[in-house]
């Protein structure tokens, strides 16, 4: 009854942590390159009273054995970067990834992070920045009195300024892949930065070695299904209430035992 007490505990325990990764990715549900996060549990260490394949009488063994667990823990959190679904937005900055690959980021204090938002803007000096302001890389400018502006599949960058009879290409994006995306730490603000479990970055161009291509006027939203969303929810919500009766069951059996009176 004591050990049913305990197991119980670590069952409550980890639906907290399903409901909360659930909460996450329905808050996250319109959050433009947001990838969903799944919960992953394992079985605690099981107390064996009788192993498997002891022997039960001269010529038989015993099938199955007595191992009693002893709860479940969270493994691990999983982000999944299968590809959300892409958004058509008439946005000439806007620039989604059809594929493997992330932006460039430079940070404040000089570090690269990386990002699935395509959401891109122009600041004062007319440079390609993120919604916070960070300047993508390679360092992209477009010159003033810019009349179009095109953003090739393989990420080359042309405008046609004023009093041009031709586009100019003036820069080129580069993304980049990892090996184990999973890997990545993230910052929030839609940034990820790299650790030892994601391996170092390969930078190249939009379309070439694996590397998803360039899509102008389109943004990446999350790949958060609601519904899926909604059932893991209440599947949750149910095991967390159901261990909740266990352990009133274990508790009862326990008062039932404390009150014997011989």
């Amino acid at each position: 009854m004591i050990r049913g007490l305990y197991a119980a505990a670590t069952g409550m325990v980890a639906q907290e942590v399903q409901i909360d990764t659930v909460s996450n990715n329905i808050a996250n549900a319109n959050t433009i390159g947001y990838k969903k996060n799944r919960a992953e549990f394992a079985d605690l260490i099981y107390q064996t009273q009788r192993y498997a394949g002891m022997s039960t009488s001269n010529t038989t063994i015993d099938p199955t054995g007595i191992e009693k667990g002893l709860g479940v823990r969270a493994h691990a959190i999983n982000k999944l970067f299968t590809q959300g679904t892409v958004k058509n937005t008439g946005n000439n900055y806007d620039v989604a990834i059809g594929g493997k690959g992330f932006f460039q980021v430079e940070m404040p204090d000089g570090s690269t992070s990386y990002t699935k938002n395509g959401a891109l803007k122009l600041n004062n000096e007319g440079q390609l920045v993120t919604n916070d302001g960070y300047k993508i890389i390679p360092n992209i400018t477009i010159p003033g009195e810019v009349l179009a502006i095109s953003i090739g599949t393989d990420g080359t960058i042309s405008v046609l300024q004023a009093g041009q009879e031709e586009a100019n290409q003036i820069g080129q994006l580069e993304f980049a892949v990892f090996i184990n995306p999973a890997g990545l730490h993230s910052l929030g603000g839609n940034l990820y930065k790299k650790t030892g479990a994601s391996g170092d970055p390969v930078v190249g161009v939009p379309g070439l070695n694996g590397i998803g291509e360039a899509k102008q006027g389109f943004i990446e939203m999350s790949n958060i299904k609601l519904v899926i969303e909604m059932t893991d929810l209440i599947t949750g919500q149910r095991a967390y209430d159901a261990n909740s009766k266990v352990i009133s069951t274990a508790d009862e059996m326990l008062s039932t035992v404390i009150t014997l009176k011989k």
